[in-house]
């Protein structure tokens, strides 16, 4: 199991009865970069439900450490915004 955490995202294969297959063409490869950081922060923006208190908060906290340098966080952090984002929307 080790072995599958050294392959890099974009190698990622899915494994099936002893053969690999590529993973489906919707993966979408991802880095921890500034780029990547103004790709989530703008996908939230453009949410309905983005100015909900906690989706606000979160994204607020995220583009901050973002801009700080603190990608891999500042990159979780949006993300949980989003889903929250998207989870109340599905409950509006």
């Amino acid at each position: 199991m080790r072995l599958l955490h050294a392959l890099p995202v974009a190698a990622l294969l899915t494994i099936h009865a002893g053969h690999a297959e590529p993973a489906e063409a919707s993966l979408r490869v991802t880095t921890d970069s500034a780029e990547y950081c103004e790709t989530l922060a703008t996908r939230l923006a453009g949410m309905p439900t983005a100015a909900a208190p906690l989706p606000q908060a979160l994204g607020q906290e995220g583009r901050r450490l973002c801009a700080t340098g603190h990608l891999r966080t500042g990159i979780a952090k949006l993300r949980r915004a989003i889903r929250l984002a998207n989870e109340a929307r599905a409950g509006a």
